[in-house]
């Protein structure tokens, strides 16, 4: 599932988007917002819930499609097939989240653009990936290939090849279902009868 990473190199803005993406674990299918309250306590003790945001069961809902439809794009960005039903929840959840731009001498940054305590709560998310855009860090966010694992990771390696959240974990048990499946092929050619060719 998760393999010990040097925290220095992973930007924080690429890593709040991770975090957010790992509170399902889908492989042990552990959930860490499973209630508004649990929802308002992940951005609470980062310091991004503002002051009086009250969340309900809606915007958990639509923090659940926001964390989803960022897995698809990470997963994307690993090289597979995005779910095309959780990218249309997500642009849909997005489009209830309006934003606005902030310009600043040090830079830009997305703001809420009403006081909507959703669109409040989730605007560090969509701010955070706006600048893991500008520091080419984006694709860089990924999922695990395997199927059954699809944890979020930062792959930090230099030319952005990494498929697995752990080589150890994940990557070892692939590449042995791999192997063991190519055995069993050519134990299974090989006693297949042969047919002789016509006389």
């Amino acid at each position: 599932m998760t393999e010990s990473v040097d925290e220095s190199v992973v930007p924080a803005a690429a890593g709040l988007v991770r975090d957010f993406v790992n509170t399902h674990e889908p492989q042990v299918a552990a959930e860490a917002l499973s209630s508004p309250q649990e929802l308002e306590a992940w951005f609470d003790a980062r310091g991004l819930l503002p002051p009086g945001n009250r969340l309900g069961s809606s915007d958990l809902a639509a923090a659940l499609a926001l964390r989803e439809g960022l897995r698809q794009i990470l997963l994307g960005h690993a090289g597979h097939d995005s779910d095309a039903g959780s990218l249309a929840a997500l642009d849909a959840t997005l489009a209830e989240l309006p934003m606005r731009l902030l310009v600043t001498a040090e830079g830009l940054r997305l703001l809420p653009a009403n006081d909507v305590p959703r669109v409040r709560t989730f605007a560090s998310i969509i701010d955070a990936i706006r600048e893991c855009e500008k520091d080419r860090t984006w694709t860089r966010l990924k999922v695990c290939a395997r199927d059954t694992c699809r944890w979020a990771f930062y792959d930090a390696s230099r030319n952005q090849t990494r498929r697995w959240c752990s080589m150890a974990g994940c990557g070892n048990h692939v590449k042995m279902r791999r192997a063991y499946a190519t055995r069993r092929d050519r134990a299974l050619s090989s006693t297949a009868p042969r047919t002789q060719p016509p006389t």
